[in-house]
């Protein structure tokens, strides 16, 4: 018998979030998320996203024995942005039995239906920043640190259970051998052209005086993109928190225009997945020791992301950021880049690799179905 239990203290919680990473402990390409970090993001006291969001965690028992997981929520800003009455799920992982996969959706649409809502989407986060798409293509590759990995099974049982693509996004993997030749000439043509300027900073506390104009660029950049919504300042703070201690200078930009305005913001990272793997997702007491030794030494880079204002869009200046990361990339010996998920539709982004030697090799998927 499968009985389905609200996660309500810390310990299950705790329970909640360890699941997948003794579940796949033995894949070879599952990468846990780390711990820490997802014990916040459902504290409604420590992940400001509850301001405007509810949740809901949601653990499967059978014979006494966790055999899934499945978290709800709903985004009440975005459904009112909207004018939706969508709920979503996210973390949802299960052993190998369409029951209990049948059990958990059950449980997180009822909860969905409770508060009003007509429409299931997922799996899928609170904000952009946070995982979301399912697993459907490349499940022979490591996932990335801010991924999700997931066998073949999961997209099947929800697809028998009714579930329909919403949308897809699809991961590439950059080799880098050379830069393209029209990056170089895209490069300087816009510096004279329009007056950008490149700004990489050599401090961390220089990143402070940018990082909140980066992010309000941000939310205009991708507020038409699938499932976004605007961060608040609070938000802003919580994922700053997260990632300021790690994140390697060299590899952060911010494009300025004519009047010293952010116009572009980028990310990229050393590769955090087999460090994280190692640790199985805990910090302590060697993770965080494991995350700084793959800073400074690392064979593959992830690019995060690329946000460019919209009034600077269609004039190249992605490749400012781009001509710059690879340089200093084959300076240390990268092999190769990996693309965090981009949407399939969204012509501009899938459009600025055509120029490169890639592989499409991983395509993740939000599903939908009417409750």
């Amino acid at each position: 018998m499968i009985t389905i239990k609200k996660v309500q203290t810390k310990s299950d919680l705790r329970r909640f979030t360890s699941f997948p990473n003794r579940l796949f402990k033995h894949e070879p390409n599952f990468v846990p998320a780390l711990s820490i970090d997802e014990m916040r993001v459902f504290d409604y006291k420590k992940n400001p996203a509850h301001e405007y969001c509810d949740s809901q965690c949601f653990l499967a028992y059978k014979d006494g024995k966790i055999v899934g997981r499945i978290a709800g929520i709903i985004n009440h800003a975005w459904n009112e942005a909207k004018q939706t009455k969508t709920g979503r799920f996210s973390r949802i992982d299960m052993i190998d039995d369409i029951e209990v996969t049948k059990a958990l959706i059950e449980a997180v649409t009822e909860w969905n239906r409770l508060k009003g809502m007509d429409t299931l989407i997922g799996p899928i986060g609170f904000t952009d920043l946070d995982r979301m798409g399912m697993l459907v293509e490349g499940f022979d590759y490591l996932n990335m640190f801010i991924t999700i990995w997931n066998p073949p099974y999961y997209h099947k049982h929800l697809e028998a259970l009714g579930f329909v693509k919403d949308v897809d996004w699809i991961e590439k993997r950059i080799m880098l051998t050379s830069i393209p030749e029209k990056i170089t000439k895209v490069s300087e043509i816009i510096r004279k052209r329009y007056g950008f300027k490149l700004l990489t900073l050599k401090k961390r506390k220089e990143v402070m005086k940018y990082i909140y104009p980066a992010f309000k660029m941000y939310n205009v950049a991708f507020n038409e993109l699938y499932g976004f919504y605007p961060i608040s300042d609070k938000v802003m703070d919580y994922y700053i928190k997260q990632m300021i201690s790690i994140v390697k200078l060299d590899y952060l930009w911010f494009v300025l225009d004519s009047e010293d305005s952010v116009a572009g913001f980028g990310l990229m990272m050393p590769s955090l997945a087999l460090a994280n793997k190692k640790s199985q997702g805990r910090l302590f007491p060697f993770g965080f020791l494991r995350i700084l030794k793959a800073l400074k030494k690392h064979d593959v880079v992830d690019l995060y992301f690329i946000a460019v204002d919209p009034k600077h869009q269609g004039k190249g200046l992605p490749a400012l950021m781009l001509e710059d990361g690879i340089k200093k990339a084959m300076k240390q010996g990268i092999k190769f880049a990996e693309t965090g998920p981009e949407l399939e539709n969204n012509i501009a982004i899938q459009a600025q690799w055509k120029d490169f030697d890639y592989i499409n090799h991983k395509r993740r998927r939000c599903y939908t179905k009417k409750i």
